[in-house]
């Protein structure tokens, strides 16, 4: 019943999007990062009603004055960063941790057991570059555009993704149409939600 599983999140993922359009951006990414005061006054006034928000958006120009002169830093200058280094060998050692688990959906595209533990192996790697592409990305597009099109592809690389599982029978390089889908699948997950 893996697959109704793997169903369920693609449905998830689809309501999540279909609503997303409706909800305003975070107050603190527009006033931080946009620097757009009017914009997160809205966004405050819309999340909270017309209730008494001003403590939270005075904690939010503190903040905006404190990290004023702070510069912000890119994936690289992050890496570099020794404070950071326990963080950075914690996720990799759970990233890497994945080529331990065999991932049934291998088993199910009919690969061979002694290719699984490398394409196991890949899908750490693929989350990796996601985590890393996203973070680099993150100030430019802003979090509703990676949701919505991380979203959007998920629920097209389902679809893919379903459709290469199910006539892997037939088609024998469908299944190795399957690992790039999943490959895919994780990364447009990583830039998005």
């Amino acid at each position: 019943m893996w697959n109704v599983l793997l169903s369920f999140s693609g449905l998830v993922a689809l309501i999540q999007l279909i609503f997303l359009p409706f909800f305003p951006e975070s107050p603190p990414y527009l006033l931080l990062q946009k620097e757009d005061k009017a914009g997160c006054l809205k966004a405050m006034k819309q999340l909270w009603g017309e209730g008494n928000y001003h403590p939270e958006f005075d904690d939010l120009m503190k903040e905006k004055a404190i990290t004023k002169g702070t510069k912000i830093m890119n994936v690289l200058e992050v890496l570099r960063e020794g404070s950071v280094h326990p963080q950075l060998c914690t996720m990799l050692l759970l990233l890497l941790s994945l080529q331990l688990c065999g991932l049934k959906i291998f088993e199910t595209a009919n690969l061979q057991e002694s290719i699984i533990p490398y394409v196991s192996l890949g899908v750490s790697i693929s989350e990796l570059i996601s985590i890393i592409f996203c973070s680099s990305i993150i100030d430019r597009f802003g979090r509703r555009v990676l949701l919505c099109g991380g979203y959007l592809l998920m629920a097209l690389i389902l679809v893919l993704l379903e459709t290469s599982l199910l006539l892997s029978d037939q088609f024998l390089w469908l299944r190795y149409c399957s690992v790039i889908l999943i490959f895919l699948f994780i990364i447009a997950y990583g830039l998005g939600p």
